[in-house]
């Protein structure tokens, strides 16, 4: 009996990015749709959306990333086809130029869901730059403030 190769993958992500000079633009019944089509977006894409969310100025998106496509590849066709869509209602939209992307565990997803989940209730009290600070730390990443808040 002969077997085939077979390549597997189970790379969890959790991604960031902003509106552009963090607009609050994402509101009312287009937030909910918009996490929505992003999930859609990633599923054609072979990356099963785990989690979607956000607030006004930001989205969260924790996905598996396909074992065929890049990061980059990623996260670029999530912003260029859900900005094109979300013009549609905010003809104004727009996605900062740059984005964060954390690698998770399996055990750091849980805690990871609640987190997105909860993005309304902890705005409430933290900035998303706060917020973007701190998963740098949180990840050992350093940032250049010039650049990051286009």
């Amino acid at each position: 009996m002969r077997f085939m190769p077979q390549s597997l993958a189970n790379v969890i992500i959790h991604a960031v990015f902003s509106t552009k000079n963090r607009s609050p633009t994402i509101v009312g019944e287009v937030r909910p749709r918009l996490h929505e089509y992003v999930g859609g977006i990633l599923r054609g894409m072979e990356c099963p959306p785990i989690q979607v969310g956000g607030v006004e100025d930001h989205i969260h998106v924790l996905l598996r990333l396909s074992r065929t496509l890049t990061v980059a590849q990623t996260i670029e066709k999530v912003k260029t086809s859900s900005s094109k869509w979300m013009k549609g209602s905010v003809p104004e939209f727009a996605w900062q130029n740059g984005y964060g992307v954390f690698s998770l565990s399996q055990d750091d997803l849980d805690a990871a869901i609640s987190y997105v989940q909860r993005q309304a209730e902890h705005h409430k009290v933290h900035s998303f730059q706060d917020e973007f600070r701190t998963l740098m730390r949180e990840f050992g990443l350093e940032i250049d403030e010039r650049y990051v808040w286009d």
